[in-house]
């Protein structure tokens, strides 16, 4: 938490000056139209841009039909939406990128971001509110973090590894295992937990319309989290010359 990695740092750098970018300087109005509205539905992700049947000419174009399963999570709502998506960033998107590296963690994330679009775009087909925040990839994180942390030696396990960086070298539980494993499940009992109350309209990020949470894609970040971790873990299971050492 008090070490962020200069990734992270970067992430949480670019979400803040987009968005003091919309509220600071895309506020005119040019031509009858708001710039910050333009500027939304040509990067938030819109399920409605890939119906064959929309009559409603939406901006970027064919373009946008790719970018914005990415560039959505950079766009934020507000202060408070934005805060906590900081809040869970920095520990788990710390965590991914202390084993990842940098390149890794920046690819993982925008796959998993992608997913949650995905996800989205299923369960809400020719919807025309826009989707914005980076939960989703968030989510995906969270779940990659989940992987490996839990276990014995690992960043949160009951005895740490000696070295700063050897708790993040070990090499990951196998996905049933981990499914498998109480503090995992408990933790992720209680994160479908308050998915399922902003689901059911009893939590809420806001009173205004299009502030409802995507619970959907945070929820399809999560599990393609869970199921890409292996393809992005640099370490492998037959790595040799792990110290075991319980530390003081």
């Amino acid at each position: 938490m008090f070490n962020v990695p200069p990734a992270v740092l970067a992430t949480v750098a670019v979400l803040v000056l987009v968005h003091a970018l919309r509220m600071l300087i895309l506020t005119q109005i040019q031509d009858g139209r708001s710039l910050d509205a333009e500027f939304l539905l040509t990067f938030a992700f819109i399920p409605a841009r890939y119906d064959p049947h929309l009559v409603v000419s939406l901006p970027g174009g064919f373009g946008a039909e790719l970018w914005t399963f990415f560039t959505y999570a950079f766009l934020h709502a507000d202060l408070l939406h934005i805060g906590l998506n900081v809040a869970w960033l920095i520990p788990f998107g710390s965590a991914l990128e202390r084993r990842f590296g940098s390149w890794r963690y920046a690819s993982f994330m925008l796959v998993v971001a992608a997913a949650g679009a995905f996800t989205h775009l299923a369960t809400h087909p020719g919807a025309m509110v826009p989707m914005i925040g980076a939960s989703a990839a968030i989510s995906g994180a969270m779940a990659a973090a989940l992987r490996f942390v839990f276990q014995q030696g690992a960043p949160l396990g009951l005895w740490r590894l000696d070295g700063n960086n050897a708790a993040y070298r070990l090499p990951a539980s196998p996905l049933m295992a981990t499914l498998r494993n109480p503090r995992f499940l408990i933790f992720l009992g209680t994160w479908i937990g308050v998915n399922a109350l902003f689901g059911l309209g009893t939590l809420s990020m806001g009173q205004e319309a299009g502030q409802e949470v995507a619970w959907q894609a945070h929820i399809g970040g999560f599990i393609a989290g869970l199921l890409l971790f292996n393809a992005f873990d640099p370490v492998t299971p037959q790595q040799p010359g792990f110290d075991r050492r319980r530390s003081n």
